[in-house]
């Protein structure tokens, strides 16, 4: 590995293709003797540090339609905390499953899983039937894995009955020194950001692309009132910058006066802190309080001169399902995924059917709307998000931040990267955009 690293350091990215690929290398792991180590406690109360693991894990035999890639920044998503607390189910049950589906899956169901779904690094080898990308070449992945072999995925690749998310369904994810990849989740890494701020955008800024801008999410236009809850978060901070870059009129829910002023650097105008406003949509726990909603949609109509949201951006679910649909305006959307606060959501459906509004489900994002959402990373007309990074022994601190929600935007880990600031070939495009790619840092 440290061949590999000084190869890169130095810019010989030609030599990259001659050096032996290591066997073994350091990723972070869940193991599966180990799934029932958390039961009976509350989620809040499970502790990432204590399941996720740094472990020497063998270099998996490569595929055709594949690549190996030395990672040098990855970044904590969600569904590492979920993979790391063992909820809503345990990965090594994915895991399995994917193992039966042909012989090269197989080498997926192990009893440790390397978990991570980004990463920017080096591609080191490439499997047969591979044309688009060499080793040497510098670049990022993101997180959609699938087959397509059935016809179902083939107008929407996220459609396909074998469509899974890398390092959380799969196994070999980016939160390691080295991950395997299919090669068609690779994509040129922005030339004006550092490793870690490369490595950050990858899954949500695709989930937010194909929630908010996609035709197979709430297909947003110019003019549209977007309400996004958590716009200073992972998931949101890009709906946010996706509503301002297209021409919509964001209404940031935030729970702070920091976060609300992220959103006022981002550019949003109409904010609404949730915790001075002190919301509380349940009585109980199986109890929803109809008043907070009027009481919400009342403030967005004060912000918004009496509009009401086009558009409802939902991910936190079940505290806030029930409020979405309420304030959605007659005809209007609440496109939904992720469901951190939990899985079984409860509305009135009163305020569906009768008022002719759509509920949108969406996951992730198909090859085409991912290029998409890293193009405009590329061009710098949308920023990472990154607001703080760790080492790759600290990535159980890392994924506590998240599962406590006591980050901003998104938390980056270095893997190979010895250090933050390195990767950067366009200095003056980085000039240009450093205000907006640092508006996060040590937030």
């Amino acid at each position: 590995m440290q061949k590999i690293l000084d190869a890169i350091q130095a810019d010989e990215l030609d030599a990259i293709g001659s050096l032996p690929v290591p066997e073994h290398y350091r990723g972070v792991t869940v193991h599966a003797d180990e799934v029932e180590m958390f039961k009976g406690m509350a989620s809040r109360d499970k502790d990432p540090r204590k399941s996720l693991h740094l472990d020497e894990v063998a270099t998996p035999e490569l595929g055709p339609g594949e690549a190996l890639v030395a990672v040098m920044a990855s970044a904590i998503n969600y569904n590492t905390v979920w993979t790391s607390i063992f909820e809503p189910v345990s990965t090594f049950k994915f895991l399995e499953r994917f193992g039966k589906l042909s012989p090269l899956s197989k080498r997926h169901d192990l009893p440790y899983h390397v978990v991570g779904s980004d990463l920017a690094g080096v591609v080191l080898r490439t499997g047969p039937g591979v044309h688009s990308w060499k080793p040497g070449d510098e670049v990022v992945a993101h997180c959609l894995n699938v087959e397509l072999e059935s016809p179902d995925g083939h107008n929407d690749t996220m459609l396909d009955n074998e469509q899974r998310i890398w390092g959380f369904e799969t196994n070999f994810g980016g939160l390691a020194e080295i991950a395997l990849v299919k090669a068609n989740q690779l994509m040129p890494k922005p030339d004006h950001l550092t490793w870690e701020e490369a490595a950050s955008p990858g899954l949500v800024n695709s989930t937010a692309y194909r929630q908010l801008v996609s035709t197979n999410g709430a297909n947003m236009k110019q003019g549209d009132t977007v309400l996004i809850w958590g716009a200073s978060g992972g998931l949101g901070s890009y709906a946010t910058q996706f509503a301002l870059n297209g021409g919509a009129i964001p209404i940031c829910v935030v729970s702070s006066p920091e976060k609300a002023e992220i959103c006022r650097k981002m550019g949003a105008e109409l904010i609404i802190d949730r915790n001075a406003e002190g919301y509380k949509f349940w009585k109980d726990e199986s109890t929803q309080d109809p008043k907070e909603w009027q009481r919400l949609g009342k403030k967005i109509r004060e912000l918004t001169g009496g509009e009401d949201p086009d558009i409802v951006f939902e991910h936190p679910g079940r505290e806030t399902f029930g409020a979405s649909v309420y304030v959605a305006r007659k005809g209007g959307t609440i496109v939904t995924c992720a469901s951190t606060s939990g899985f079984m959501h409860e509305y009135d459906n009163r305020y569906l059917w009768m008022n002719l509004k759509r509920i949108i489900g969406s996951h992730f994002a198909n090859y085409r709307e991912s290029y998409e959402a890293n193009r405009l990373i590329a061009k710098g007309l949308v920023h990472p998000t990154l607001s703080k990074t760790y080492a790759l022994e600290d990535t159980g601190q890392a994924a506590l931040d998240v599962h406590r929600n006591s980050h901003q935007g998104k938390v980056g880990v270095l893997c190979l990267a010895p250090e933050e600031g390195l990767g950067v070939r366009d200095h003056e495009m980085r000039a240009k955009h450093l205000d907006a790619i640092n508006r996060f840092r040590g937030v």
